[in-house]
């Protein structure tokens, strides 16, 4: 019942957070800061089961200090912008990779840690041969530095965990959309619709298709599978079982917003209408596993993409 999660400010990190702690888990939260808010934190601040420290997995001190009396580790902290690693490799190997392998040491000189989740991506699959694309897919070709990231830290983490004994989850997650996210497709178009609602720029050729789900339906599969994995490691697709394209999307934030006669310009993208390098056109995550433990997603794509354009417009 004493957690830890790394990135709690963020995103996913602060749902998650809310659902730890509505479940009464003493929870710590370590973050930097450079892309969460405290504010998604503010429900908390005066629980005395709640912690925040303000630090770094790249410093060494701010991860042990963060690891003390911690049983299970939640470990969502990384660079999430897959479209920037073509243009900066050095900040997701730092941020994911040497983060993951500092908290990993930290892990194995502390005793009282009994298990590790990570959020890892779909992008680690590349383009799959087989779409809904099953865990047990290879071989596993990532063609974003991000996707390689991601997978470095799951080798990283499946060698630590069988050599010193602690439990591991590997999430491999879809696009999760939802309330505070600051990032993605969805985001970027409400931004600019704010901005200018006559023209909205869509990267690529608007057939981008891909799997969408509710931040809701993600922490529950991510708890969900925590308690009902058996195995030393457990590797899980969290996703939604349809997919959407990027059009389809772009009409469903301007009806949520309103607006008419929006001029769609399509920058056309690089070789196959990708949005940018690494862009995967096609994807969708097979969920049998998850869904066999008992954990179902409660909206489709579709759903799950008009619920987050209503929580992120403003109020």
């Amino acid at each position: 019942m004493y957690a830890l999660v790394t990135g709690g400010a963020g995103f996913i990190g602060s749902h998650l957070v809310d659902a730890l702690m509505l479940r009464g888990f003493n929870v710590c939260v370590l973050d930097n800061l450079s892309k969460g808010a405290l504010e998604n934190l503010s429900r908390w601040r005066e629980s005395s089961r709640f912690t925040f420290i303000k630090g770094d997995l790249l410093t060494i001190n701010d991860v042990t200090k963060s690891l003390k009396d911690r049983q299970t580790i939640f470990h969502l902290a990384a660079n999430p912008e897959v479209r920037t690693s073509s243009v900066m490799p050095e900040v997701h190997f730092n941020q994911n990779v040497t983060a993951t392998y500092n908290l990993l040491e930290a892990i194995r000189k502390t005793e009282s840690i009994k298990a590790l989740v990570f959020t890892s991506s779909s992008t680690v699959y590349g383009e799959p041969s087989k779409v809904p694309t099953p865990e047990e897919h290879a071989p596993l070709l990532p063609i974003s530095v991000h996707g390689a990231s991601k997978l470095a830290c799951e080798a990283l983490i499946t060698g630590y965990t069988l050599t010193y004994g602690f439990k591991s989850i590997i999430y491999r997650l879809a696009n999760i959309v939802g309330a505070r996210s600051t990032h993605g497709v969805i985001y970027d178009f409400i931004q600019k619709l704010l901005k200018n609602p006559k023209v909205l720029e869509i990267l690529g050729d608007g057939f981008q298709t891909k799997s969408y789900l509710h931040v809701s339906d993600c922490i529950e599969a991510i708890l969900l599978g925590l308690t009902k994995s058996s195995r030393q490691v457990g590797i899980f697709n969290i996703g939604s079982e349809d997919q959407v394209d990027v059009r389809t999307i772009a009409k469903i934030v301007t009806d949520e917003m309103g607006i008419e006669d929006v001029e769609f310009r399509f920058t056309g993208g690089l070789e196959g209408g990708r949005g940018w390098e690494g862009d995967v056109k096609n994807m969708l995550l097979s969920v049998g596993k998850l869904k066999s433990l008992g954990w179902q997603p409660t909206c489709n794509s579709a759903e799950a993409v008009r619920m987050s354009v209503r929580e992120l417009l403003p109020k």
